[in-house]
């Protein structure tokens, strides 16, 4: 297990981040040439940022419409199965539409985000798969008609 003291990160290994998130395609060379590092030095610190989970994967981002997924929603999620159990978080996750599954506080359990062909798939979801989950017991649904920001980048620290 990996400690707190284990993950301070330095100047280098921000900077390293920062062009990576920009770039999960950038290549060792280029990193080593906007930090002015050797190659070698600069791979050995992407392994152990890795070894860290600090990074957790590299993934390409796709366009949902160009995959005709135009319905986005954001589902609020009631279940009995009261706090810190999982069984319904697990199940949840498990489905292929699902994107997200956050522990929320408040009146409801979850807030899931769901992506979807149209309203008719997202009724035929809700139907098919989160009326299988026997802890479930309510839904409300928000569906989103514009997305003016949508990111998974986190800020980096200037350090």
């Amino acid at each position: 297990m990996i400690t707190e003291t284990e993950l301070v990160l330095d100047k280098t290994d921000l900077h390293i981040l920062r062009l990576m998130q920009e770039n999960a395609r950038i290549s060792n060379a280029e990193l080593a040439r906007e930090l002015g590092m050797a190659p070698s030095g600069v791979l050995e610190r992407v392994k152990k940022l890795e070894q860290k989970n600090v990074i957790l994967q590299y993934t390409t981002r796709l366009n949902p419409v160009a995959l005709q997924q135009k319905m986005l929603a954001f589902i609020f999620m009631k279940a009995a199965d009261g706090p810190g159990c999982n069984d319904t978080a697990k199940e949840l996750a498990r489905i292929p539409e699902v994107q997200e599954v956050h522990h929320i506080a408040g009146e409801d359990c979850y807030l899931v985000k769901v992506r979807t062909y149209d309203s008719a798939s997202l009724m035929h979801l809700m139907r098919s798969s989160f009326s299988k989950i026997p802890n479930l017991l309510s839904t409300r649904t928000t569906i989103v008609l514009e997305t003016v920001k949508e990111q998974q980048q986190l800020v980096i620290p200037e350090n």
